[in-house]
């Protein structure tokens, strides 16, 4: 995905406002209606979609603006067990090689304790400021945003373009850590809602590359995907090829990760902090039936 912290040129030529009124100021427009009329909004909604008025993506983009609006922070939050924490006193070579392992944009810093947040580090701004002999990682550190569990995601929306912030801290009732939630978490709500309503028109789910290599959806069924290989991955714990390989693992996976299964290689392309999202197949040769899972190396 692309980094949400986009640069614009200040002498940029702009066009009429009518004309740059974007997708997601519409989409604000509408998550700002009052609660007595979401209902009347998703009748009229349902009747569109039901009589072809709208397509696939435009209803699946309205229909997860108003789902954010009646969900809250705590509904989406990475769990703090599973934040990706900087350590400031960290040597500088640990830390770009947590950074390039981890694969994120931005990181919480803690210090002596990860309760203890102390900022937030953009990765570019560290790989900046390597240029410099002098750099210390504290001069490079933004301040962190905290936030409650209970604020609504429409309002953190809105909270995160006017400030140009795209990560916050939750915390608790007590004010303790419980979490963290970025823009891009808060517009997957939306465009989920859109993913899904394309899978329910196209039950293709694994896609060709070339020769021996395939890209597949990580929700794409074990049965389907042995059906397809003639495999034999185990589908009595898990439903989802992606939830197979996060067992093989013994975490949620990230990009670069990988597991194998008789002659087939599986690796993740595309995740979240939540779960794989694709994944690519390669047939290989070996005659190893076993499972064994490889995690991401960093590369430099």
């Amino acid at each position: 995905m692309s980094d949400p912290y986009p640069t614009t040129e200040a002498n940029a030529t702009r066009a009429p406002k009518t004309a740059t009124k974007s997708l997601l100021d519409r989409i604000l427009a509408l998550v700002r209606r009052e609660p007595e009329d979401r209902e009347g909004i998703k009748a009229v909604l349902e009747a569109a979609h039901d009589r072809d008025l709208l397509d696939v993506e435009s209803y699946g983009m309205i229909k997860g603006a108003l789902a954010v609006s009646e969900r809250t922070v705590a509904d989406i939050m990475v769990p703090r067990s599973r934040m990706d924490l900087l350590d400031v006193s960290l040597p500088l070579p640990q830390q770009l090689a947590f950074i390039i392992d981890a694969a994120h944009s931005r990181f919480p810093v803690y210090e002596d304790d990860r309760d203890n947040i102390i900022g937030i580090l953009l990765a570019k701004d560290l790989l900046r400021g390597m240029l410099d002999p002098n750099m210390e990682l504290r001069s490079l550190i933004r301040p962190a945003v905290f936030i409650p569990e209970a604020k609504r995601l429409n309002v953190l929306l809105r909270e995160f373009r006017a400030s140009h912030n795209h990560l916050a801290i939750v915390i608790d009732e007590h004010g303790g850590i419980s979490g963290l939630v970025t823009m891009e978490d808060v517009l997957e709500q939306i465009v989920g809602d859109i993913e899904d309503e394309f899978d329910e028109e196209d039950e293709q789910s694994i896609f060709p590359e070339g020769e021996n290599q395939w890209r597949l959806m990580a929700t794409t069924e074990i049965s389907h995907f042995n059906e397809a290989f003639a495999t034999d991955l185990p589908d009595d714990e898990y439903d989802s090829v992606g939830g197979w390989l996060g067992g093989q693992l013994g975490r949620i996976p990230r990009r670069g990760d990988s597991a194998s299964h008789g002659d087939m290689m599986i690796e993740v392309i595309r995740a979240d902090a939540r779960r794989a999202l694709w994944l690519r197949a390669k047939r290989v040769p070996g005659p190893d039936a076993n499972s064994t899972a490889d995690a991401a190396s960093p590369a430099l």
